[in-house]
């Protein structure tokens, strides 16, 4: 399970606002926002989460489960090495000209 902190860093970490996130996933701005502003674990059905993680992970996130080994624990969110993000670029490409 994502934690609603993990959603917001990873898309923090990517540079994208949640109408980026919203291609790349393939789901509403409503339904990234509703995920987002959970208490903490993210809430939401299981298509939609798969989705969301899939589509983060390609764009070169990787999720910290709260048991991996590191110097305090806790859940975690980093991009991943040589992780080039070219779905986030592409979702910003994508974007009508406001």
């Amino acid at each position: 399970m994502i934690g609603a902190a993990q959603l917001r860093g990873a898309r923090a970490l990517l540079g994208i606002d949640r109408r980026q996130l919203a291609l790349l996933s393939g789901l509403s701005v409503q339904t990234i926002q509703r995920m987002e502003t959970s208490e903490d674990i993210v809430r939401g059905n299981v298509d939609s989460l798969t989705r969301l993680i899939t589509a983060l992970n390609e764009a070169g996130v990787e999720f910290i489960a709260p048991d991996a080994v590191s110097m305090s624990g806790g859940r975690g969110v980093r991009l991943t090495e040589g992780g080039t993000n070219k779905r986030a670029v592409q979702a910003d490409s994508a974007a009508p000209d406001a």
